[in-house]
């Protein structure tokens, strides 16, 4: 048991648990835990988690850091995520951003995604998501999705639609299967419909 105890202890200390005892380490078991407790500082200040301690840090480990810290900023400002400050960015950073941001929007816009300002689409970007928007309209009606706006589809969109329902009602009768409305069939679908699928006298 003593033996556990101590094993554990060790880990914890090497760990950063906060039940380490380092009065029970020995001086190697100590020696490890405070490289274990220099490199997670490091790790935290270059993530911005955790508790960091920059006054732990040497010259080199700190300007690693810094580099590391800068290099995520411009990421998060490129990517739209995380904590942004535009104040620490360089000249082309910023127009680099300013390019991803832009990029984004357009194809939030275009895919129909939530965060899309349409009043910073370029006239090209605009046609390109008019069109997506009509595409992805003519999918929703051509699926029966609840989201179809019949009044934006063309002639013959309509009638590509028209066609297929027609299509499907007349196999639905036809086979006995699925929704069927018999007033829709033309004559001689009527006369097509078997004897067992038609409706009883």
């Amino acid at each position: 048991m003593a033996v556990a105890n101590h094993q554990r202890n060790v880990a914890d200390c090497r760990d950063g648990i906060r039940l380490c005892d380092h009065s029970q380490l020995t001086q190697a078991e100590a020696g490890e835990a405070s490289v274990a407790e220099r490199q997670r500082n490091i790790v935290d200040c270059k993530d911005g988690v955790g508790s960091c301690d920059r006054s732990k840090l040497t010259p080199s480990e700190a300007g690693e850091v810094n580099v590391t810290r800068h290099e995520l900023n411009v990421s998060d400002c490129k990517n739209g995520t995380g904590l942004c400050d535009r104040s620490k960015l360089t000249g082309s950073e910023t127009s680099e951003v300013t390019a991803a941001e832009h990029q984004r929007n357009a194809q939030n816009c275009e895919n129909g995604w939530d965060e899309c300002d349409h009043s910073k689409l370029t006239p090209l970007e605009t046609s390109q998501t008019a069109a997506a928007d009509h595409k992805r309209n003519f999918a929703e009606c051509k699926n029966g999705q609840e989201t179809c706006d019949y009044s934006k589809l063309t002639t013959p969109e309509t009638k590509i639609l028209a066609d297929a329902e027609q299509q499907r009602n007349y196999t639905a009768c036809r086979k006995g299967y699925g929704y069927c409305d018999r007033s829709r069939l033309t004559p001689s679908e009527a006369k097509a419909i078997p004897s067992e699928h038609r409706p009883l006298p």
